[in-house]
């Protein structure tokens, strides 16, 4: 049996809620927006606006790839998207803060990682005219170019896995959500029928 719902629970949801929408461009600001002039009036069908079991984890994992994928106009890429795939847009659009300027660097530093990692630029044997390279007045362009090289593979499999883990994951709290609703519903429906047998 879960616990009741406490005014500080509710207050938390309540600003969540607030700041989700704050957050979400509308109908009219997608439809009004030059850059998606050509297929505007498609923003404007209800069914990309829907949260739905589909079109929820949809939205989050093109909001994570477009997120990743380029480090500006996350939001036209992602509402782009979410038109073949009948995501769903505002979610997609709003998923795509997950890199924003403040959040930028943390992530320049874990793509540079996952992609040395992955690449093994850190690996410990280089060859005579390797070291010889980076020795000279190249040197300072052989790393950055290297750094570049390692931070945007590590970009790419961040657009890759972050997409995948995102749909898994909100699938999974879709779920929960609904169960937990309809959990609530039918206690409220056993309330009211035991309600009513007591009374006669």
């Amino acid at each position: 049996m879960s616990a009741p719902e406490t005014p500080r629970r509710r207050s938390f949801k309540l600003r969540v809620s607030q700041m989700l929408r704050r957050r979400m461009p509308s109908r009219e600001e997608m439809a009004e927006n030059r850059y998606l002039a050509p297929i505007a009036h498609r923003f404007l069908s209800p069914e990309l606006w829907r949260f739905t079991r589909r079109s929820v984890p949809r939205g989050v994992a093109l909001g994570l790839f477009a997120a990743f994928i380029i480090p500006i106009g996350q939001i036209f890429l992602a509402a782009f998207l979410a038109l073949p795939a009948r995501a769903n847009v505002p979610l997609a659009a709003l998923v795509t803060f997950v890199t924003n300027p403040f959040t930028l660097p943390f992530w320049l530093v874990v793509a540079n990682k996952i992609g040395n990692f992955t690449l093994r630029l850190d690996a410990g044997g280089t060859t005579v005219e390797h070291a010889a390279v980076k020795s000279g007045a190249w040197g300072v362009v052989v790393d950055f170019f290297q750094m570049a090289g390692a931070t945007a593979f590590g970009f790419a499999l961040l657009a890759v896995v972050a997409p995948a883990l995102g749909y898994i994951v909100s699938v999974w709290v879709w779920r929960a959500v609904v169960a937990r609703k309809r959990a609530k519903r039918l206690k409220g429906m056993e309330a009211r029928l035991d309600q009513r047998l007591g009374s006669h």
